[in-house]
């Protein structure tokens, strides 16, 4: 029988290879076809006496990427059409077997009777790599390169293919969970280490040790189907399961805040699953599995974190007609910690990057700090020192802006001030040839009035990186007034080649991201001045599932920096636009008590020297004007204003056409400043919970704490047709460049 995505071989030996390669897709992925046309072999490679075993393997150069998660959305509309013509009990029934039906496929693998060995030749993620566990034999290519795991709870699913119970059977509980609640991919060296692999050969001896091992007899019986088998931590009521479930459970707790179903539900998999056989624990896995994944946070993330940075990433907002560019030559002019670093992710992609600073000592200094984090790189064993040699080669450090000429893009990293970016500017323009695209990358500072300095405006535009660039995976592009589709085009195709995601905002100040974070630390002062500990303030910003409190990612900002904005606001803008408490306690704390957050070690918090552990500064309750009683505190409602004042602020973004596709505003909201990934994004956060009841929530909030909770007019408008963002501003599927 001929398949689609697979190529079945017989050999003189009986040995059936199993070939993934599905056409016109760079990497396979687990679709429909696939899921299909593996059961329909393993059925014929079992009925068929002449096969004596299996080997499965790719002809791509990875096995597999995981799901094709589209599939899923898919899956939830049948299950709504269901629900309404057949009721609630036939859709759950119908969604129960349709998602176990890969799973059932797998446990036929391990039950076939013929051995099966999985030759794994580069990355095998999520359902790829549920397929190796399910086989009896697991051999790797030898490339360090290669990463092996389950990521699924990082878009708010489990591994419901098996994945929850094959992999506490093979490994010892506590790397397990790891494993499973992290989702963070292992090397193959660890994997070997864990018993989640058996061998590593070279690449060219794959196919046939694989082979080899069916030859020499390997046994067609998965070790949880032999008798007395024993689980790797013993059981669950045995001494050391019980130290490991009650504090599993407490760290559970203490990392997610109960805010993840799919967590919640890999916790009780495991626990439920290792006290069955293996066919019970499949299906409790499975019932799990059909639970989260009707729920509004699985919905959610799979949406944002995989379809939508997907289609960002391949280039869903490009300019349509504007031929693919690639930047070859950067040119970044200001090598202080923010230019450096955007040196150094640029060289890292291949980019030969000139960096220019106020004097050859400052230039080599931000060259030194690509050096750095290369080091840091090596010593994690991330990158060889080969690699370093070549990054540090691609970056050439000088005060002459001659080197501008021959460029394609230059980006300007100085200090966040007016005048010091204009004299850039025009310093830089009698070199630039006629072509080139110029970006600032400014946090703040609106582009069209920037551009006004500019010649050509239409090669204008902005480049917003997030600090610290080598970790940070967004990039704001920024649309001033005159940018031209073609600097537009050349922005994205950068961020691109970088490795980045990038969101196209319209010019506003503060852009997108900086105005919902601004709300974020203006709401944990507010908190702060209303009376709220301090400790309260952080730790029920951490309960609403932001990753770091309003106080500590003032600190990390800086605190100098905030005052800064703030008083450069308020001389834009005029003293309406600003909080004049919040000013005075900015002022308290970094001119009077000379407090500038982490960079001094005094902020909010307190850092010792060496590795000890930031506390928060005993002075600050004599900063308050007032100290509430913690009892007599909302926990949910402080937990509410933290999302409502940033998804409100988000509307705000969309009202003034700054956003314009929901998509940017979710992908952009978590990337961009850790907005609570299980809601989706700050626009997803409105539309799950419904624009009716959220208007309802912005205006309880505004009566009880005042405008910064006033819901815009569109979002008032929203409400009494019962729209949701992504049904008014549905985002167009242009193909990518």
């Amino acid at each position: 029988m001929a398949y689609k995505n697979f190529k079945v071989e017989t050999d003189s030996d009986g040995i059936a290879l199993v070939t993934w390669d599905i056409p016109d897709r760079s990497m396979n992925v687990l679709d429909e076809t696939s899921t299909s046309e593996l059961d329909a072999i393993v059925k014929a490679t079992t009925a068929d006496a002449a096969v004596k075993g299996v080997v499965i393997t790719s002809a791509k150069e990875a096995f597999c990427a995981g799901a094709d998660l589209s599939m899923l959305e898919g899956l939830n509309r049948a299950y709504a059409k269901v629900f309404k013509e057949q009721g609630e009990t036939a859709a759950n029934q119908m969604l129960f077997d349709q998602s176990r039906g890969f799973s059932q496929v797998l446990r036929s693998i391990e039950t076939s009777g013929k051995p099966w060995a999985a030759a794994i030749n580069g990355l095998a993620l999520g359902g790829g790599f549920e397929i190796t566990l399910c086989c009896h034999y697991r051999v790797a290519a030898e490339n360090p390169k290669t990463r092996l795991g389950l990521p699924e709870v990082k878009v708010g699913l489990f591994p419901g293919a098996g994945g929850t119970q094959r992999v506490p059977r093979l490994v010892p509980p506590q790397d397990a969970m790891t494993i499973l609640l992290k989702g963070d991919p292992v090397t193959l060296d660890k994997a070997k280490q864990l018993n989640l692999i058996h061998a590593i050969v070279p690449a060219a001896d794959l196919v046939k040790a694989a082979k080899d091992w069916i030859k020499g007899g390997g046994k067609a019986v998965a070790p949880w189907d032999e008798k007395g088998f024993k689980l790797p931590g013993g059981p669950v009521f045995s001494k050391a399961g019980m130290m490991m479930f009650p504090a599993g459970n407490a760290i559970y707790r203490r990392e997610t805040y109960d805010n993840y179903p799919a967590a919640r539900a890999i916790m009780s998999c495991v626990y439920e699953g290792l006290q069955l056989p293996i066919d019970a624990a499949l299906r409790v896995e499975s019932r799990y599995f059909t639970s989260v994944l009707r729920s509004k946070e699985a919905a959610a993330m799979i949406r944002s974190l995989f379809l939508s940075m997907q289609e960002l990433n391949k280039g869903a907002r490009r300019p349509q007609g504007v031929p693919a560019t690639k930047v070859k030559k950067i040119a970044v002019i200001g090598a202080g910690f923010m230019g450096a670093s955007v040196g150094y992710v640029s060289a890292r992609a291949g980019l030969d990057v000139v960096l220019i600073d106020r004097d050859q000592e400052s230039a080599d200094k931000g060259k030194a700090h690509a050096q750095k984090l290369i080091e840091e790189q090596i010593k994690k064993g991330r990158a060889k020192p080969t690699d370093a040699e070549a990054l540090l080669a691609r970056i050439t450090p000088t005060a002459d802006y001659a080197a501008l000429k021959d460029v394609d893009l230059v980006i300007e990293a100085v200090f966040e001030d007016r005048k010091v970016k204009a004299e850039t500017f025009a310093k830089a323009q009698e070199y630039l040839k006629p072509d080139v695209i110029f970006a600032s990358n400014t946090s703040t500072l609106p582009i069209t009035s920037l551009a006004e300095g500019f010649k050509d405006q239409g090669k204008f535009v902005g480049i917003h990186f997030f600090s610290p660039v080598e970790k940070m995976m967004l990039v704001e592009i920024i649309k001033g007034k005159n940018t031209g589709d073609v600097a537009l085009a050349t922005a994205l195709d950068y961020v691109r080649q970088i490795g980045k995601t990038p969101i196209v905002v319209n010019d506003s100040r503060g852009f997108f991201a900086n105005r919902c974070v601004g709300r974020y630390v203006a709401e944990g002062n507010e908190m702060f001045l209303e009376g709220v500990p301090p400790a309260m303030i952080e730790n029920c910003a951490k309960m609403a599932g932001m990753p770091v409190g309003p106080l500590s990612l003032s600190d990390e900002v800086a605190l100098d920096l905030g005052l800064k904005i703030m008083k450069a606001t308020e001389a834009d803008l005029g003293p309406n636009a600003i909080n004049p408490d919040q000013k005075k306690l900015m002022v308290e704390l970094v001119e009077k008590q000379g407090r500038l957050g982490r960079k001094n070690k005094k902020g909010f918090y307190d850092y010792p020297e060496g590795k000890g552990q930031k506390s928060l500064w005993p002075g600050l309750s004599a900063l308050q004007p007032k100290q509430l009683d913690p009892d007599t505190l909302d926990i949910e409602e402080l937990k509410q204003r933290f999302l409502v004042v940033q998804a409100v602020e988000a509307a705000r973004t969309v009202e003034d056409h700054v956003i314009t596709d929901p998509r940017e505003a979710d992908v952009g909201s978590i990337l961009g400043f850790g907005f609570a990934p299980f809601t989706g994004g700050t626009l997803s956060y409105i539309d799950f919970m419904g624009t009716k009841k959220f208007v309802e929530l912005c205006h309880k909030l505004e009566a009880k704490y005042g405008s910064r909770f006033t819901p815009p007019k569109l979002l008032e408008e929203m409400a009494a047709k019962g729209e949701t963002f992504y049904g008014r501003f549905a985002p167009k599927k242009a193909a990518a460049a």
